[in-house]
């Protein structure tokens, strides 16, 4: 027998016999649940569609409207849960055989909804992946962990390994440095400089030693050359010293090349200057006749 007319019969025949609202009502048994189920929607329709239509028996909390999950197209078919289970009542006794686009639409009670098993598993999923999820079961460095986390205002702890000498540069300890004498002042002040000399003396010594160890390293590979007499050392310096000096007497030839000729041209250049000088008094000393042509001028 058709769902819908099933519905619409027990409908017809709780309203005869007066069991409408009820415990002796068929919706009793659907009481608790607050899903209903609506079949044989246009595929055309979307959430929003669907919502709107049957918002009008209460209020919606949750929708899932079934598609393909390769096309993404809708099936047709929803679930639906309202705020309160008694809208559900209403939806099925009022809705139930309604036509949208040529279609009857099914509405009826779901006793036990469950979430489709992609669904579920993203839920598990999540639930797994919540905070701390990745320390779960480990033991930390700390007392925080990602749920609880540090108390900002609370008074910073002193630490068991730390060295309970007063000093001024040591906020916590400021009262009892404070409370110092003068004579306990200077001697925590000789014994912050002692330590600071006792590492200053370790970082030389460390120092000096690598440096032995690479003057021997050199005079190791020296010596596997082949070249450690001290002959050939002193050829070394010779000709180093032979090249030093011809370097300076050819630097020396060349300044004296370069000063003869800076001489050489100032002389020139004074001789073109007296030249010059000397035509311009013999030009000047002529003095031209008016009847003198340019040609005689010349």
């Amino acid at each position: 027998m058709n769902v819908i007319a099933e519905i619409k019969r027990i409908n017809a025949a709780e309203l005869e016999s007066g069991t409408v609202g009820t415990p002796a009502s068929w919706h009793t048994k659907y009481a608790e649940s607050a899903w209903c189920y609506a079949g044989n929607l246009p595929i055309a329709l979307t959430e929003g569609d669907v919502i709107c239509v049957m918002s009008q028996f209460g209020e919606i909390e949750d929708l899932h409207l079934v598609r393909d999950e390769e096309t993404g197209k809708s099936k047709g078919f929803c679930f639906v849960k309202y705020e309160d289970a008694r809208s559900c009542v209403l939806a099925v006794d009022n809705f139930c055989g309604s036509t949208i686009l040529g279609r009857s639409i099914r509405v009826d009670h779901v006793e036990q909804y469950r979430l489709p098993k992609h669904l579920l598993e993203k839920e598990e999923e999540l639930a797994r992946t919540g905070p701390g999820h990745a320390y779960h079961g480990t033991e930390l460095a700390n007392q925080y962990d990602i749920n609880k986390g540090q108390d900002l205002f609370a008074p910073p702890a002193k630490s068991p390994e730390k060295d309970d000498v007063a000093s001024p540069y040591n906020i916590n300890d400021e009262d009892k440095y404070r409370a110092m004498t003068r004579e306990e002042r200077r001697e925590a002040k000789q014994k912050r400089k002692e330590e600071r000399d006792a590492k200053r003396r370790e970082k030389e010594e460390k120092r000096m030693k690598k440096e032995e160890r690479r003057r021997e390293k050199r005079a190791r590979k020296y010596k596997e050359k082949g070249s450690g007499s001290e002959e050939d050392d002193q050829r070394k310096r010779q000709r180093t010293k032979r090249h030093y000096r011809d370097n300076d007497q050819n630097q020396g030839n060349a300044k004296d090349r370069r000063s003869d000729r800076y001489l050489e041209e100032g002389r020139e250049r004074q001789r073109r200057k007296k030249k010059r000088h000397s035509r311009s008094r013999s030009i000047s000393s002529r003095s031209p006749s008016p009847k003198a042509t340019r040609a005689e001028f010349k």
